[in-house]
């Protein structure tokens, strides 16, 4: 195998994105007719989620997680990023328990595991106690290997090596992070490291179908966002030594991991990182992933293991989807589900949710994105009809303002409206509705939809929480480092002590 130095400047030459290039039409060929014939069919709906964490030390200050907490979980971006994942079930009140209890599982392996090693894994969407060294220098940091300045604390995986290069490169040697409050300038890629996910997966059976999901989605992801919202800080030492405190409280943004998400991977025309568009054949899926800006190609033969199995068959194809950065995406390939039947598939990413506070929680906004949108589908309600500009508008308001944001939605009666009232009012049915479409008692749908139900009705979500506590340890005389390390601190604490987030309000 290459150097993993050298395979980045491999990844940046002109042969490299040539010989890319063509291997991808070819398998982009080859999956379109595997849609066209139905052989991506199943026969049921199934559910997946992949989850983020940070681990952080007795003092709860950011910190790399030790290699031996990795027989529980899997690696991630940054060294001090972890990812848990379960695998596929089907779409029914068992497959919804089952990843439930995996997830579970999983949690308290890994959680067992980073203790025995001196640090502990939170359930976060950004992490705001700095490490030792300061947030800044931290996700700055460079070390020169073979003449190729890399990021130090970045995951020595060449794909992210190359990512990064590629991106600094696009944007001549600097990238700018640009969030209310800090304005900060990085030689890498790593402060979207600053960030966490959950990613729902929803594997639909029918591909011809999946235009007609994957648009519903777009339609959605301003409510279920505003639902979810959780990063409303930085780090205390990110923010400009000018920066009011009050003014910040007010005008940050509700998730600023979308803007950490964005604002380092986007430097092509068009952006990487944003609101897909529509598709309108099922085909479009490897359509638009082709169409995509390129950026740091691999090739097959340089990744040990690359060509087992059907992802072999589409190895460039999926690398490339890898960096197709969209809010919702389609993904094709998968893990044959047992009860279902199918050996290759597809199923929708849901991308923009940030890591809840509980597994409950977590698994609840599974439970609600799996049940939107087919509930949606369902019913042939008339979402649809809401334009792409409208929604993607809801999208970022959700982002900037959360609760409080301008949505956008059309009504089961074909009304467009931007009453909060009647929108989730609408969520929270139609998600039920889907629920009981794939078999989901009553008792079940309850126990997952309730705690993001009370979000609503409390009009309180962890970073409106974050906010309000913020504010009340301003008033108290702290300052503003002293107000965030504080509700870092209750935060932990009380994720750790609750079932649900709704069980704080």
């Amino acid at each position: 195998m290459t150097d993993p130095v050298e395979l980045v400047g491999q990844s940046l030459s002109p042969a490299t994105r040539e010989a890319f290039e063509d291997r991808v039409d070819d398998q982009a060929a080859f999956l379109r007719t595997a849609l066209e014939g139905g052989d991506l069919d199943t026969e049921g709906f199934a559910i997946g989620l992949e989850l983020e964490v940070y681990a952080v030390d007795d003092d709860g200050r950011l910190t790399a997680i030790p290699e031996g907490v990795f027989e529980a979980c899997n690696k991630e971006l940054g060294l001090h990023n972890a990812e848990l994942n379960t695998d596929p079930d089907p779409f029914t009140a068992e497959g919804l328990d089952a990843q439930a209890r995996a997830l579970e599982t999983q949690w308290e392996r890994a959680q067992a595991a980073a203790r025995e090693h001196g640090c502990d894994l939170v359930l976060d969407a950004m992490w705001t106690t700095p490490p030792s060294e300061g947030s800044v220098a931290y996700l700055g940091d460079t070390t020169t290997h073979g003449g190729t300045d890399l990021p130090t604390n970045m995951r020595s995986v060449p794909r992210y090596w190359a990512i990064d290069r590629h991106c600094v490169d696009l944007a001549d040697g600097a990238i700018e992070f640009d969030v209310p409050g800090a304005t900060v300038e990085f030689p890498t890629i790593l402060f979207e490291s600053l960030a966490t996910s959950i990613q729902p997966h929803v594997q639909i059976p029918d591909a011809t179908q999946f235009p007609r999901y994957h648009n519903l989605g777009i339609r959605t992801l301003g409510p279920v966002l505003a639902l979810a919202t959780n990063s409303p800080f930085l780090p205390g030492d990110m923010y400009d030594e000018s920066v009011d405190p009050e003014t910040l409280l007010a005008e940050t943004h509700h998730e600023l991991r979308i803007a950490a998400f964005e604002q380092s991977v986007n430097h092509t025309d068009p952006s990487k990182c944003r609101v897909p568009d529509d598709l309108d054949e099922p085909t479009d899926p490897v359509d638009h992933v082709v169409e995509d800006p390129l950026l740091a190609p691999f090739l097959a033969e340089w990744v040990e293991g690359a060509e087992a199995g059907f992802t072999g068959e589409i190895w460039e194809f999926d690398h490339k989807r890898g960096t197709f950065w969209r809010w919702l995406r389609g993904v094709i390939g998968g893990d044959r589900v047992e009860g279902i039947g199918g050996r290759r598939s597809i199923r929708i990413e849901y991308r923009p949710l940030p890591t809840q506070p509980s597994i409950r929680d977590i698994v609840g906004f599974q439970a609600l994105v799996g049940g939107l949108l087919r509930g949606l589908v369902a019913t042939d309600h008339p979402l649809g009809d809401l334009d792409h500009e409208a929604a993607e508008r809801s999208f970022y308001a959700a982002v900037e303002d959360g609760l409080d944001g301008e949505l956008v939605w059309i009504t089961a009666d074909g009304e467009r409206t931007s009453d909060s009232e009647t929108i989730f009012a609408e969520v929270f049915e139609y998600a039920r509705r889907g629920l009981a479409e794939q078999g989901v008692d009553d008792a079940t749908a309850d126990r997952y939809l309730d705690p993001l139900e009370a979000r609503w009705d409390e009009r309180t979500t962890p970073s409106q929480w974050k906010i309000d506590r913020a504010r009340a340890e301003l008033d108290a005389g702290a300052t503003l480092a002293e107000a965030l390390a504080t509700v870092q601190t209750d935060y932990a604490r009380l994720s750790r002590d609750h079932e649900t987030f709704a069980e704080w309000l």
